[in-house]
């Protein structure tokens, strides 16, 4: 599963918001020259976070965006549901009852990674702009780096 840059570019715009937000607002170009995203691509993204009052826009000679709730109150998951991208890994549509294989079945596989897109969901909205701020994320191991193929396997 991969994240498109949608969720994630929101997701970093948040948090820029929320770090250089506090003594005044802060316009889109500023967090487009630091996060290193098209201002045009933030625009858009913005206009859902507002729609979803996660932000608040401050008009005339030193506008720009503020949050709208504290950093703290401000869930992961809300952001990435606010620009409309869904946490999932399933191919099936979720408001359907019939699945993605040709004859609307579901796939063998189908609660595995239903369970999986749950276990996301769960994740980031138990994880606030504050905890990314605060850095009280713990990655754990990186399995993937760490994999070995002999393990598990007897000796020979």
């Amino acid at each position: 599963m991969k994240l498109s840059t949608k969720g994630r570019y929101a997701v970093m715009a948040m948090v820029d918001l929320a770090l250089y937000a506090n003594e005044r607002p802060v316009s889109l170009a500023e967090i487009a020259d630091r996060q290193e995203i098209s201002l045009s691509y933030l625009e858009q993204l913005f206009a859902k976070l507002r729609r979803e009052k996660l932000v608040m826009s401050i008009r005339g000679p030193g506008g720009g965006y503020r949050m709208a709730k504290d950093a703290k109150d401000t869930d992961i998951a809300e952001i990435f549901k606010a620009v409309e991208e869904p946490i999932r890994a399933t191919a099936c549509n979720p408001m359907s009852p019939h699945g993605c294989r040709s004859d609307k079945s579901r796939c063998v596989t189908h609660d595995l990674w239903q369970g999986l897109s749950n276990h996301i969901y769960r994740y980031l909205h138990g994880v606030s702009i504050a905890d990314v701020i605060e850095r009280r994320i713990d990655p754990g191991a990186d399995m993937f780096m760490t994999f070995d193929p002999n393990d598990g396997v007897a000796a020979q």
